[in-house]
């Protein structure tokens, strides 16, 4: 439905009613639910065939809110006021008087949030009174959604209404950042370059290790973001079969089918493109993407973990 006022009331609505809704934020389309409602909660795993143990990213209208729900040090209130709204997620422990169900963070005593910076986001946050849980709006380890169209295809009639915001400004989700322990951890790369956030707080972050099953963190699983084909990466050539990603000045040649994520080298241009250009190549049939090499440089580094994610085994 087209995210208007009087759409956005509608699934303002749904979610108090423990519906879930789907709608766009700057950086992905996100699958919501009441966050303070357990069974509202239990909808959106099961919708996305989502393990428990992966916690959930709770959205908040503002700093108000969050700290009614997390404990904010002096670093997180710094961060939030520098990046929120923002695709800036921080994982900071939760208050025993947080009125969110324990599923959200998986039973653990911390919680992600963050402030979306997207009007539809923004106005359905403040329409339903209530801190929303979401996760991208899609099906668990698939390629994130970054149009309505791509809900719609991948979770059907799972969510209740699905509001059309058009594409994503970003296209590639949050950065998630831990602020539990004695020195800020970076849990996910993402829209947020992590030297932007070196500068707000003044000290280098450190880099989380793969943690197996005891996540604490959205997006930490090792094979996540995955298309059906399999990805190829740092590929210098590719067979006529294959699908091509490819970047900055390449000339894909033949080959099955061939995108360019920026044929100028801009790798925020690359990051808005990254999702859709990989359900449009899955979707040629090709068994294998070959993805020419990415610089790691600033948001690139997000893009290469999602990269990494998607060409990873799968269970």
């Amino acid at each position: 439905m087209p995210a208007n006022a009087e759409w956005i009331a509608e699934a303002a609505h749904m979610i108090r009613s423990g519906a879930l809704v789907a709608f766009p934020t700057e950086t992905v389309y996100g699958l919501g639910a009441d966050a303070t409602n357990g069974e509202a909660v239990a909808r959106v795993f099961a919708a996305k065939g989502r393990p428990t143990f992966n916690p959930l990213i709770v959205h908040v209208a503002g700093i108000e809110q969050a700290l009614m729900i997390g404990s904010f040090s002096a670093t997180a209130r710094r961060l939030a006021e520098a990046f929120w709204p923002g695709p800036l997620t921080l994982v900071v422990p939760k208050l025993e008087t947080a009125n969110v169900s324990d599923l959200v963070s998986a039973g653990l005593p911390t919680i992600a949030i963050r402030a979306p910076d997207h009007p539809v986001a923004r106005e359905l946050l403040k329409e339903a009174h209530r801190p929303i849980a979401a996760p991208s709006a899609n099906r668990s380890g698939h390629i994130s959604a970054t149009r309505a169209e791509h809900v719609a295809s991948d979770l059907g009639d799972s969510a209740t209404l699905i509001l059309n915001g058009g594409p994503t400004a970003h296209g590639l989700e949050s950065t998630v950042l831990s602020l539990v322990g004695a020195r800020p951890l970076v849990l996910r790369p993402g829209a947020v370059p992590l030297d932007a956030i070196e500068q707000v707080i003044g000290e280098k972050i450190a880099r989380a290790n793969e943690s197996g099953t005891h996540l604490s963190s959205p997006g930490q699983l090792r094979s996540h973001y995955a298309p059906r084909s399999k990805l190829r990466l740092n590929a210098k050539t590719w067979t006529p079969d294959e699908a091509v990603l490819a970047f900055g000045n390449v000339a894909p040649g033949t080959c099955r089918a061939s995108i360019n994520l920026s044929p100028s080298g801009d790798l925020i241009e690359a990051a808005a493109n990254l999702f859709a250009a990989l359900r449009t190549l899955d979707a040629s049939g090709a068994g294998t993407i070959a993805v020419t090499p990415v610089p790691t440089n600033g948001i690139g580094e997000a893009i290469n973990d999602r990269l990494e994610r998607a060409a990873a085994p799968r269970d």
